[in-house]
């Protein structure tokens, strides 16, 4: 068997910028997410990456930094073990770490953006992430114009001469919308724009945005790679070295990086990624059948199901369809706040992604600063986290909810 290798280069700043020549076509992709950026510690040979809870390194002399190592807002072992096994799962050359899935976002538009310049954004994009734009990014100077990514038409509507980027998730949250990620790079490409692709709903293992055509893939990696509610992270990944270059020293001098403790925990939470991800998958598919059984149910919103207007496009481009479903009660919000309300084994919290199953009622929660917008949620929607509990107990839990809320 080959030995497992993982080469880097260095950038400008010194920052975390990994080549990886762990492939799809050399390797599978637990084993990249067990190996890459993971060789054995050269010291003591332990398996694990150590955390590297420093601030400073010492210099062999004035200027002479050890392989890059200055200041750790810069560069950080475990920031960078890390980054290099984020680059191998997408496929990408290039990875960069965060302190959250916004603070990602935020340095990636700083990094490609200047004010006067305009970005095309899902019309059901998570809340965080219009919060940003809206409420942030206008006050910085840019522009945005919401719309449907289900319709290449209606995104090449939305384009001005001051489009920078074409941004979309996929699926969408908390609507399970379905974007054509070839064809949006297309239309991106096409006038010299980016897509970015906001993969967190289907993660590494479920779908490749880079390989589709995607100039970047961002990720809140406290969801499905960091998998155990535990810590809170964020990605960028991406092939193009210039692009690579300017995030990196975006990401020093802005400096919202992923701290050593947390970088170790999300690396720790992505070996398990694939096995993971599969059991959310299976969950899923079952509480999926039994929704569509509900009279209650207006609606379930789930690509994996026939009826779904992306269901073709999802089936071309992802694995599996994932462990998020959202649905819509038939009595309107006073029914979706009273499920959320009256489950035991699904938590009534935000987030999602972890190996515990999660409950919310969007409008008042996660997508509680869209009110009033465009991008305004149903006020009859319940989106759920499907966790890797045993199904029948989910089941089980959510017929009683049901039940209870009657």
């Amino acid at each position: 068997m080959a030995r497992l290798v993982a080469a880097t280069s260095a950038t400008t700043v010194g920052a975390s910028v990994s080549v990886c020549t762990m492939t799809a076509q050399s390797h599978g992709f637990s084993t990249r997410a067990i190996h890459a950026g993971q060789p054995a510690d050269p010291t003591t040979g332990a398996v694990v990456p150590p955390i590297y809870a420093t601030s400073t390194y010492l210099q062999d002399g004035v200027g002479e930094m050890r392989n890059g190592y200055e200041y750790s807002r810069t560069k950080n072992p475990t920031r960078r073990a890390l980054e290099e096994c984020l680059a191998a799962l997408e496929n990408g050359r290039h990875g960069f770490a965060f302190a959250s899935g916004l603070a990602a976002e935020d340095t990636l538009i700083r990094t490609v953006c200047r004010p006067g310049d305009h970005i095309v954004i899902p019309n059901d994009a998570y809340g965080g992430t219009f919060r940003l734009f809206d409420k942030v990014a206008t006050r910085w100077g840019l522009t945005y114009t919401p719309a449907a990514i289900t319709d290449v038409d209606s995104v090449r509507a939305a384009i001005t001469e001051n489009t920078k980027i074409i941004w979309v998730e996929t699926p969408t949250n908390p609507l399970l919308n379905i974007a054509d990620i070839a064809a949006l790079a297309q239309e991106a490409h096409n006038i010299g724009a980016i897509l970015v692709v906001d993969n967190t709903f289907a993660s590494p293992y479920l779908q490749q945005p880079l390989a589709l055509g995607a100039d970047v893939v961002v990720h809140s990696t406290t969801k499905y790679v960091g998998g155990h509610s535990d810590v809170v992270g964020g990605a960028v990944i991406c092939d193009d070295d210039a692009l690579a270059d300017q995030l990196a020293f975006h990401s020093n001098s802005i400096g919202a990086i992923s701290g050593p403790f947390d970088s170790w925990l999300t690396l720790r939470g992505a070996k398990t990624l694939a096995v993971r991800m599969e059991r959310h998958c299976d969950n899923a598919e079952r509480i999926v059948e039994w929704l569509t059984r509900r009279d209650e149910i207006s609606a379930v919103l789930y690509p994996g199901l026939d009826s779904h207007p992306g269901h073709e496009v999802a089936a071309k481009q992802m694995r599996r369809f994932g462990g998020m479903i959202s649905f819509r009660m038939r009595d309107g919000e006073a029914a979706a706040v009273g499920v959320c309300n009256h489950t035991r084994l699904f938590t009534l919290g935000e987030s999602l992604g972890g190996v515990e199953s999660l409950i919310e009622h969007p409008g008042r929660m996660t997508h509680a600063s869209a009110a009033g917008s465009p991008l305004e949620v149903p006020a009859d929607l319940v989106r759920i986290s499907v966790g890797i509990e045993d199904v029948e107990d989910l089941l089980a839990d959510l017929d009683a909810a049901f039940t209870a809320k009657a």
